[in-house]
């Protein structure tokens, strides 16, 4: 855990306790939540746990109670001929419900380690109008760290939940929103691939896309806005963050609209509101027949 986050821990614990009774209140700190604070809400029957690491089975070591958010399965709609697009609003709801999530839910979401996935399901959910999710700060690694105990039996289903889907569309931009205000020169972009990707120096991980980034990017790659511990602190963030960006509203891209989110999550930490993240990203505007590049 950062000294900073030490520093806050007992003034937010206390508001965790001021809501923790209250089914109608934020349980927990968002958009970032420490172990710690997780550990002392871990049987609040509001708290919905949700496993987003890539790849993850319900027999994997994973916390107490949680469930598997897969944004390479019914997180996405395969419908589309993009990786990792945003899925139907309906689709959505139905796989919101049958993880339990009520619209008194608490969510948390997390990986087993580093930023990678776990911001998407975080987006995903305030895309869809939820407000209280939480991304845990630091993953599995920071849970056990702090005592947390793991397990390999799976989560029993819980009973429906009741949530409803009130979308906010400009939290998902598609490709003619983002070419508008790349003509119109009213974004700040932020790509959050290699700089490598970004200059067009090493080559895409997904056949039949061009090299290079949208016209009038910056190149904020996902892995730098992080440490071992989990998301930079915020003052190092600012910084970072600062240099790349002024009062323009800010899409954040990366390669499939995933490591985009832990920009946007990143930009949210530091009080940004006017984030957008560009769904289809890369994998849509690098095709061959896309549109400019640089």
């Amino acid at each position: 855990m950062h000294s900073d986050h030490l520093a806050i821990f007992s003034f937010r614990m206390s508001l965790v306790r001021q809501s923790v009774d209250n089914r109608y209140m934020t349980l927990l700190p968002t958009p970032l939540v420490t172990a710690a604070e997780l550990l002392a809400v871990t049987d609040h029957p509001n708290l919905v746990i949700l496993d987003a690491t890539v790849g993850a089975q319900p027999t994997d070591s994973h916390i107490p109670g949680a469930q598997v958010a897969d944004i390479d399965g019914s997180w996405s709609d395969h419908s589309s001929a993009f990786v990792h697009t945003r899925p139907q609003p309906e689709q959505f709801e139905a796989e919101l419900r049958r993880l339990g999530i009520n619209s008194d839910s608490h969510v948390v979401v997390y990986e087993r380690a580093g930023l990678f996935s776990v911001a998407r399901p975080w987006w995903l959910l305030k895309w869809a109008g939820f407000d209280a999710v939480s991304v845990l700060d630091g993953g599995l690694k920071a849970w056990q760290e702090a005592g947390g105990l793991v397990t390999t039996t799976p989560t029993a289903a819980r009973p429906t939940g009741n949530v409803e889907v009130r979308l906010r569309p400009e939290l998902l931009l598609d490709e003619p929103q983002v070419l508008t205000h790349v003509e119109d020169g009213d974004r700040t972009f932020l790509d959050a691939r290699s700089r490598g990707r970004f200059a067009g120096t090493e080559p895409e991980p997904r056949p039949g896309l061009r090299g290079g980034h949208i016209p009038g990017s910056a190149c904020l790659p996902y892995t730098e806005v992080q440490d071992e511990a989990g998301l930079l602190p915020v003052e190092k963030l600012r910084s970072l963050l600062g240099e790349l960006t002024d009062h323009r509203p800010i899409v954040t891209t990366c390669g499939s609209g995933v490591t985009a989110c832990v920009l946007a999550l990143a930009l949210e930490v530091c009080g940004r509101k006017d984030v957008s993240v560009y769904d289809g990203s890369w994998s849509q505007w690098g095709r061959l027949d896309g549109p400019p590049v640089e």
